[in-house]
């Protein structure tokens, strides 16, 4: 009885003074963060259950970006591809306008053992390719056909010792023969009168396997053997054999 006297004098002093009882400011604020906690509580669970079911749909939404990324890659891979072999493309058929009659192959094969300077390319007699034919691609010469099969080709490269064919040095059109030497060419037979240097383009003489004027290489050193009737000279082919990817069979 006297504490509901004493909240009850708390509540009327209260009322008079035009103030809010502290103990309604209590209970108010007592209330108000239950509501808050069970209405919290209350969103937690809609929310966990309305993401629980949404799984389903943002599973395959995430498959299907899954597969989106996939093809992305694929086809960055392949522009990619495509980027890095325009050069060679464009130079092929550069190569292919100057030679309509040639036959264009690429290259699937090397010597294992690297005994030979030998390169296997994918056109045969199928694609009327024969023994001795010439091979080039756009920066000179490469070969000439050794052997052929139905579908495959084998090629002698220029670099090979018992690669022969008739050279030609474009400043003062002085005549010999270049042979392989396994990484280079050597331009033999040079009448002793021929002023060489180093940097002389050499090109291909009229021959067998080639018409005049295929560029061979460069002339990087020369040779003047005592009581020699001739003079040598070392050739850097021009030729890139390390990345050799297509090439052109060109007829007798």
């Amino acid at each position: 009885m006297i504490v509901a006297a004493l909240v009850a004098l708390v509540q009327i002093g209260a009322v008079r003074s035009g103030k809010p009882s502290p103990i309604s400011a209590t209970i108010t604020t007592v209330v108000a963060g239950g509501q808050t906690l069970v209405s919290g509580i209350a969103g937690g669970i809609h929310g966990g259950l309305a993401g629980i079911a949404d799984i389903p749909r943002l599973w395959r939404e995430n498959s299907v970006l899954r597969a989106r990324e996939q093809d992305l890659r694929a086809e960055n891979d392949r522009l990619s591809e495509a980027l890095s072999t325009l050069g060679e493309t464009r130079a092929i058929a550069r190569a292919r306008e100057e030679h309509p009659s040639g036959i264009v192959a690429q290259t699937i094969g090397y010597d294992p053992e690297n005994q030979t300077r030998l390169i296997t390319i994918d056109r045969g007699e199928e694609a009327g390719v024969v023994p001795d034919e010439g091979v080039l691609n756009s920066e000179g010469v490469v070969g000439r056909v050794l052997q052929v099969t139905p579908f495959a080709s084998t090629v002698l490269l220029v670099t090979d010792p018992a690669s022969k064919v008739p050279a030609v040095v474009r400043r003062g059109r002085w005549w010999g023969i270049a042979t392989g030497t396994g990484s280079r060419v050597q331009m033999q037979y040079i009448s002793q009168d021929a002023p060489l240097r180093a940097g002389d383009t050499v090109v291909t003489g009229e021959g067998l396997s080639f018409h005049a004027g295929v560029p061979l290489g460069r002339i990087t050193t020369v040779y003047h053997p005592e009581g020699a009737l001739y003079q040598t000279a070392t050739i850097e082919p021009a030729v890139t054999f390390g990345r050799l990817n297509h090439v052109i069979v060109v007829p007798k």
